[in-house]
């Protein structure tokens, strides 16, 4: 059974610009080894932060990110839940609805708020290390 994740915008912007170990996540979506949830509020999002000046990427670089590292590899989820967990960063509560929703069984994250809650209504909320470890186990 392969495991349905939602991955939390910095380790995705990571996963795509920086060729780390987070590198290793991109190889391992395009190869399906693990089901990656999307919805249309996290894909704005991770949008948003690929436009952010810092990372210096043009509009058709970002485009060219989206339509073919991303969206061919990734599961549309349809998010109706509205979770308002957490209080200190609202917008990180768009992930805890998407995996409830996505009925995932991780959320992927380098955010303290998110990883400090653990599990949210059955979803494990896990560092990129941590599920790295998981799907190197599988």
């Amino acid at each position: 059974m392969k495991f349905r994740i939602v991955l939390d915008t910095n380790i995705v912007i990571s996963a795509l610009l920086f060729s780390r170990r987070t590198g290793l996540l991109v190889n391992y979506w395009k190869e399906k080894k693990f089901i990656f949830l999307l919805s249309r509020e996290v894909l704005e999002e991770y949008i948003r932060v690929l436009s952010y000046p810092k990372f210096n990427l043009k509009e058709e670089e970002i485009k060219f990110l989206i339509q073919r590292e991303i969206l061919p590899y990734v599961e549309i989820t349809q998010v109706k839940s509205r979770v308002e967990m957490i209080k200190d960063d609202p917008e990180d509560n768009k992930f805890l609805s998407l995996g409830v929703d996505g009925k995932a069984d991780y959320i992927v994250s380098g955010d303290s708020h998110l990883l400090s809650l653990g599990n949210y209504s059955g979803v494990e909320i896990i560092s990129l290390n941590t599920f790295l470890e998981k799907l190197s186990n599988e």
